[in-house]
């Protein structure tokens, strides 16, 4: 299980990448019954633990998300598996994979 605060760190690693997005996508991380929100409306990247209204809802695992993050998983696997639920818009949802997907 993956700890939320290194996942947040994990994340703002990303920032430059995730300023792309343009959007509000929310976390609910189902294995801790907590919700990371990503923030990328405003130009810069802001990343908080608590729930909002997003354009997106990725729901996953802790250790999904970790995964993702740190590329040892691509998104359209988490997602034909089970692992990642999506609620929203795909398209947002497409768009994070693809940032999160460049090195």
């Amino acid at each position: 299980m993956a700890d939320v605060s290194a996942l947040i760190e994990s994340m703002r690693e990303r920032a430059d990448a995730l300023a792309e997005l343009g959007y509000k996508v929310r976390f609910d991380l189902t294995d801790k019954n907590e919700s990371l929100l990503l923030d990328a409306t405003g130009g810069a990247v802001s990343l908080e633990e608590g729930t909002g209204e997003a354009d997106a809802v990725l729901k996953l695992s802790s250790d999904t998300l970790d995964k993702l993050v740190a590329g040892r998983l691509g998104a359209m696997l988490a997602f034909s598996t089970g692992r990642l639920k999506v609620e929203g818009s795909r398209g947002v949802a497409l768009k994070l994979a693809s940032l999160l997907g460049d090195e």
